[in-house]
């Protein structure tokens, strides 16, 4: 079968693998996509069965020299070994060429995140209409709760409801996760107040939560798109991103707690391995303020 007919089937029966039996959401399965389909672009006419080990060397070297780095290219053979993987499953592929690849290492960088006061000022703005209450809603609820992007987009609005009586959030994370969150009390309040004009966007039989324009579940793109303008109102020189919201969330709380394993929970990371990035963040916090206060901090003798 010519690789021109292959991709839409083995890409689509993936992907359905994907949501089917790995339960991944669909941001996440689109991003798997997206690194499938370079493949199929870097592989031209030649069908990804054929493909050896010397392929996937010389594909890595040209997305590296495009200016991929480390960890892009970690996430995309990452990628590329999984669909290997199902396709040796469901449709006969002898041989994973990717087997024992590694990307190039990516130097270690930490995530970013708002100071308590730039996250306020972010998610404190005037409510004038009703995707006004929406967006706060929204942004409150990433800070207080640290969520994921997908989890955000996936509530809906009868478990929200059930979940202001009891102040908490139930959300559905990676592998089909289920954890509870906290919910702050500015975010009850914003959530309250949205669910009271949702009626005014929504359709009358759309389940979701938060709702775009159209009335129907709102996009991630839509998310990211109204929180990056909000940035830009407030004049908040970093890229303002959901993801960032999280890691503030995740900062904010272990400078306040230092509870490193209730940070884990909240954040729903299978390994604390992950989570104590935030021990890093939290010691480049106090040694700033170090700097700042001490009359002998980086002083010369």
């Amino acid at each position: 079968m010519p690789a021109a007919e292959q991709v839409p089937v083995t890409l689509q029966g993936y992907l359905a693998y994907l949501h089917n039996e790995r339960g991944y959401s669909p941001l996440t399965s689109e991003n798997y996509a997206r690194d499938i389909r370079r493949l199929f672009a870097l592989a031209g006419t030649t069908p990804p069965s054929d493909l050896k080990s010397h392929h996937i060397r010389r594909y890595i070297a040209q997305l590296h020299a495009g200016g991929l780095g480390g960890r892009s290219l970690a996430r995309v053979l990452s990628a590329w070994r999984g669909f290997y993987n199902y396709l040796m499953r469901d449709h006969g592929c002898t041989s994973n060429p990717c087997v024992g690849l590694r990307a190039p290492k990516a130097p270690k960088t930490l995530p970013h995140a708002l100071s308590p006061d730039e996250a306020v000022q972010l998610v404190e703005m005037p409510v004038e209409s009703p995707l006004d209450a929406r967006d706060k809603a929204m942004f409150e609820l990433l800070y207080s709760s640290g969520l994921r992007l997908a989890e955000l987009v996936s509530l809906d609005l009868k478990e929200m409801q059930d979940n202001l009586r009891s102040g908490e959030v139930r959300v559905t994370g990676k592998g089909s996760k289920t954890r509870v969150v906290p919910l702050g009390s500015h975010a009850m309040a914003a959530l309250q107040a949205w669910i009271e004009v949702r009626d005014q966007i929504a359709k009358p039989d759309e389940t979701a939560l938060f709702v775009g324009k159209k009335g129907t579940r709102i996009s991630p793109r839509t998310v990211q798109l109204q929180l990056r303008q909000r940035g830009i109102t407030q004049g908040i020189a970093s890229g303002v991103h959901p993801h960032l919201l999280r890691h503030s969330f995740a900062t904010h709380v272990l400078q306040s707690s230092g509870d490193l394993r209730a940070v884990q929970e909240m954040l729903g990371h299978a390994s604390i391995s992950t989570t104590q990035v935030y021990t890093h963040l939290d010691f480049q916090y106090l040694a700033k303020i170090y700097d700042g206060a001490h009359p002998r901090a980086k002083k010369k003798p």
